[in-house]
């Protein structure tokens, strides 16, 4: 599962959003089903971040939600976050030279696959 959770940073609040970040992605990683997580920024605009987060399912990413530190460090800066889809589910993925592996819905069957 795949998390992105997008921000619009004004340039004189950068600073103290980056570590505001740093603080939520350390909560985040310390907790049960994280992957691994990143901070981005946007190349063509310097005011677009994103926080990518991947977690073993939907259920470690909720869990997740709820602990302790995570609550403190990081759901206040994910309540600045724009409000679109963040949570995403993985439906096909290939590694480097590997073969595209599909992987099944969670949500209700798919007329499209």
């Amino acid at each position: 599962m795949l998390v992105l959770n997008r921000f619009s940073v004004p340039p004189e609040t950068q600073d103290v959003f980056r570590e505001q970040a740093h603080a939520a992605l350390a909560a985040l990683a310390r907790t049960s089903g994280y992957r691994s997580g990143r901070l981005t920024r946007a190349l063509e605009d310097p005011a677009g971040w994103i926080l990518v987060t991947e977690w073993e399912s939907v259920g470690a990413y909720r869990r997740a939600l709820g602990a302790f530190d995570v609550k403190v460090s990081a759901t206040p800066l994910l309540a600045l976050s724009l409000d679109e889809p963040s949570a995403f589910e993985t439906l096909a993925e290939a590694a480097p030279g590997g073969d595209v592996v599909i992987t099944a819905s969670d949500r209700a069957a798919e007329p499209w696959r």
